[in-house]
């Protein structure tokens, strides 16, 4: 139980890793301020090291991870590209960037309830993705 409880973990510890990354790549060009584009730049640094991780303890499971939902990827795209032609403002991209990091926050907190079993190393990933999702939230605040 506890083995496949952490591979669970893990598995949305790497779609939601992925998913961020992705979006904070879509709006990164459009970001007109410096110190927003430093924060976006920064969390994303964190999440590819975080991915590092992840993809580590998968490897020891022998276990290939997971991709993003690809519904939730696709709808992510259509609302990030027609907000940014309505408006490509450092409002907009702090607004799409906030409404995702809740998203995932909300989701990794439902995912740490469901595999309670899984071991205390893919929980500490897990908590730590959501402080940095909250911390990218808290520092973006600013821009909305």
């Amino acid at each position: 139980m506890i083995e496949q409880d952490t591979i669970k973990l893990l598995r949305e510890c790497d779609a939601g890793i992925k998913m961020g990354i992705a979006s904070i790549n879509e709006v990164l060009d459009y970001t007109n301020s410096e110190n927003l584009k430093q924060c976006l730049s920064f969390c994303r640094e964190k999440h590819e090291s975080l991915m590092k991780e992840v993809q580590k303890l998968l490897d020891k499971y022998h276990d290939d991870g997971k991709e993003p939902n690809p519904l939730a990827k696709g709808m992510s795209w259509i609302k990030t590209n027609t907000k940014l032609v309505i408006d490509e403002s450092d409002q907009t991209i702090a607004d799409l960037i906030t409404d995702g990091c809740n998203m995932g926050v909300k989701s990794l907190n439902r995912y740490l309830n469901e595999y309670k079993a899984a071991d205390e190393t893919s929980k500490d990933i897990a908590k730590r993705l959501i402080n940095l999702e909250e911390k990218l939230t808290a520092d973006i605040r600013d821009y909305l």
